[in-house]
């Protein structure tokens, strides 16, 4: 039986290792850390009982993705689905809020609402046709071209500074800022009106879900069904270097999958020089510094509605989110920054003790910044709920500095595996159609840094699997395996 070694248990390793698994091979997931999962992990907080995600918190990817949906997961982990997607507090308590009926969300926001509908309703209604043109490689045919131009026409007027000609109310314009700013990367943008675009789309159709008792659960659902189909697993084990590995022999058909930092491959003692030279010039991007705080109660925001929401924007009007942002671009940390907040413990009472609650919080930040983001947050929030802190009982903060010690990949600090631009979805880590494979033979990547990016969908480890196995004359579907 061939072998197939994984590095990495994020959800890209973890799905090529069930499928992997699923098509015969004898696998086994390697991961650096003591607990599996990657970037959808699960821990305890700064005080017992308060349950915190590491990285990702919210999924609205996840139930869409093809391989989760062939893969049952909507059946496997139980989700939350709220009401409202997101909010976005706005000062005087006033709020703008994505509630997961279109309609309803394009009501609230006055003279925009024919603006909103517009925009948002199509992408919504098609929703499938938008993650097969953003849930692929982008170097092929989509299945829906006319959702797929739909799309692209779209991110082509929001990314520019033509998007202020869409939206003209201040809620209106905060509202799709708001859920834009997630790529981290200068606003307008096409990178940023790209990432917006798909995120509104999903909370708009299936709602920006996420698991009761925290992301860990698709980590585990996942690894359930590689050790019932045969699949192993050791933590503990930081692999910095290929050619130290015993991972088999590709002469017969042995198999190596890295979920990992594509810098990884320049240690394979037979990769050439072109792929290395591709793989160096491959750019990050900026970083994340993330706040988990123990609350003696829930956050008092002054609009009602954004008590009710998992997830919430802080970052004021449009102009300073994009202040925001475009500060951090600029190597600075703005002092009103872009806060994402996400309060699960609003509708997950396994997240915190009864009468308490849990926020994971997070700014944007330079690669590699020490900055301790607890001061900057807490006053963020406090201008929308006064009173927020003296409800915090404990808070923790991690520094981008410090986010390659909790997860490997995440370069600098960067959650997302690469700089979130339009280049690089389609040169991730480099232009070919068919990216997931390395010049090594048996050596393929298979982690956020490969198409179709960051996101917990999966998409990426199925896909390198899907080639690996194309490449071995095993050309399994989805409905071969799942």
């Amino acid at each position: 039986m061939a072998r197939a070694t994984v590095i990495g248990s994020g959800p890209n390793g973890l799905v090529a290792a069930v499928a992997l698994a699923r098509a015969g091979y004898r696998v086994e997931v390697i991961e650096g850390a003591d607990t599996l999962g990657g970037g959808i992990r699960t821990a305890p907080g700064p005080l017992p009982g308060f349950i915190y995600d590491i990285c990702s918190a919210v999924h609205p990817a996840a139930l869409s993705s093809p391989i989760f949906r062939a893969f049952g997961l909507h059946e496997r982990v139980q989700w939350i689905t709220p009401e409202i997607s997101y909010a976005h507090p706005l000062d005087d308590g006033r709020a703008a809020i994505a509630w997961r009926d279109v309609e309803r969300t394009a009501r609230g926001l006055g003279a925009d609402e024919r603006a909103w509908l517009a925009l948002a309703r199509p992408l919504a209604r098609h929703i499938d046709g938008v993650v097969d043109f953003t849930g692929h490689q982008l170097l092929r045919m989509p299945s829906h071209p006319i959702t797929a131009a739909r799309y692209a026409t779209r991110m082509l007027e929001q990314g520019t500074e033509f998007s202020r000609l869409t939206l003209r109310t201040e809620a209106g314009a905060a509202l799709l800022s708001g859920v834009m700013a997630h790529a981290n990367t200068r606003m307008p943008s096409l990178g940023s009106a790209a990432a917006g675009l798909l995120l509104m789309a999903h909370g708009h159709a299936g709602g920006w879900v996420y698991p009761r008792g925290g992301a860990q659960q698709i980590a585990d659902a996942l690894i359930a069904d590689l050790q019932a189909h045969g699949g192993t697993v050791r933590t503990g084990e930081q692999v910095r270097d290929l050619g130290a590995l015993d991972w088999g022999d590709p002469a017969r058909g042995d198999l190596l999958f890295l979920d990992t930092s594509p810098r990884l491959a320049l240690t394979h003692p037979d990769v050439p020089a072109g792929y290395a030279r591709a793989v160096r010039a491959y750019r990050y991007g900026a970083a994340a510094a993330k706040v988990d705080f123990a609350l003696d109660g829930p956050i008092p925001w002054t609009n009602p509605l954004v008590r009710r929401s998992p997830t919430v924007h802080v970052g004021g009007t449009r102009d300073e989110v994009w202040a925001s942002e475009n500060a951090v671009a600029r190597g600075r940390v703005s002092e009103r920054p872009y806060v994402l907040a996400v309060q699960p413990s609003v509708l997950d009472e396994t997240r915190a003790p009864a009468g308490k609650a849990v926020l994971w919080a997070y700014i944007h930040v330079p690669a590699g910044s020490d900055l301790d983001a607890t001061e900057l947050i807490t006053r963020q929030v406090e201008r929308f709920a006064p009173g927020f802190r003296d409800r915090i009982l404990a808070s923790r903060a991690v520094p981008a500095s410090a986010r390659e010690m909790l997860n490997a990949a995440e370069i600098g600090g960067d959650v997302y595996g690469g700089a979130f631009t339009v280049l690089q979805a389609f040169k991730r880590p480099m232009i070919s159609p068919t990216p997931w494979r390395t010049p090594m033979r048996g050596v393929y990547l298979s982690s956020a840094s490969t198409p179709p990016g960051p996101g917990v969908n999966g998409m990426a480890g199925w896909l390198a699997a899907r080639t690996a196995l194309r490449d071995a004359r095993l050309p399994h579907s989805l409905t071969d395996l799942f």
